[in-house]
This record gives structure tokens, sequence and C-alpha cells, in this order.
């Protein structure tokens, strides 16, 4: 859905410029998030495409359902996104902003794919020697790939490490045929 990161792009910006601006990164983090929630939510998205539910009728019950969370300034840009018929792209929005906000914050994300399930003292280890790797510091989001077979496979931004066994079989496989 590169379009509705293309849509989203320069609302995240813009939040995000206002947010460092206010020293308010963090505030605006829950109020997209909430926003977010709120526009997944099925039966917000019912009355979101309904042609008899004004923009005024759904901003106001999209704020009343978030009640007193959102500031002056988040209230405004949920309803231009309901005016101008973007309020569906709330969940790119916020996602944006937390990767803008954790590249301010210098903090890099990181997706460790495991075959089988990690031990707290192992990940604490793991994030250490990715943050000494990568000289900044890091979140880890950890799933579970059993077809893996052992091992695991980190990505950081564009890098990946793979450790797996998975992996090494299919580079083996690639050199043997070469």
């Amino acid at each position: 859905m590169a379009e509705a990161i293309t849509v989203a792009r320069p609302y995240a910006d813009a939040v995000y410029k206002m947010a460092v601006a206010n020293n308010s990164l963090s505030q605006w983090s829950k109020m997209l998030q909430l926003a977010a929630e709120i526009a997944e939510d099925e039966q917000v998205k019912l009355l979101i495409g309904n042609p008899r539910v004004s923009a005024k009728q759904l901003g106001d019950i999209f704020l009343e359902i978030g009640r007193g969370k959102f500031n002056a300034e988040a209230r405004n840009l949920v309803m231009l996104l309901i005016e101008n018929k973007r309020v569906v792209v709330l969940s790119q929005i916020s996602q944006l902003f937390e990767q803008l906000k954790a590249r301010h914050e210098g903090v890099l994300e990181a997706r460790i794919v495991s075959a089988f399930a990690i031990e707290n003292r192992q990940l604490k280890k793991l994030v250490e020697d990715l943050e000494q790797k990568f000289k900044r510091k890091i979140e880890a989001q950890v799933s579970i790939d059993p077809e893996l077979i052992g091992g695991i496979k980190v990505e950081v931004g564009d890098e990946i490490l793979d450790a797996s066994v998975r992996g090494k079989l299919e580079a083996m496989a690639v050199a043997l045929k070469s």
C-alpha cells in the first residue's frame, strides 16, 4: 500500500516538525497511536465510508471516542484528515511518525526472527551486541519462524544479519550451483 504511505508522509513530517518544535514527541506519539486505533476500529470504519455520515458528524464521533486525550492541534489534524477523506491513513501517519521519532532519539528498530523462543537474557545480550555494532540504541521486535530451522535472522534498517540454519543451507545451495 505504497499509495497510503505517500499520502501519509507529508502529514507525518508536519506533525513531527511541530512536535520537535514544541518538545512534545511522546505526547504526539500517544495521540497518533490513539487516533490510529480509533480509525482502525470496525464500527468506525463503517462510518468512514458511509455517505450518510457527514465529515462533521464523523469528526464529532471520532473526537468523542478520544475524549480529552487530543490537544487542539491533534483535534485539528483529525478534522482535517476527515474533511479531506484521508482519515484512513492515520495508521501510516502514526507509523511514519514513530520512525521519525526513533531517528530523532537515536534509536534503531531491529526485527529479530528466531526459530525458537529467545530467553530474556539471550535477547538482552543480543540487543547489547547490536547496540555496540550500530553505536545506537536498539529497540527489538522479536518474532518466531520455525521455518528458519535454527538460529536467528536480524534486520536493522536495510542491513540483514542471517545466522539461521535455513540461510546457511540456501547459501550452500547457491555455492554448489555456481
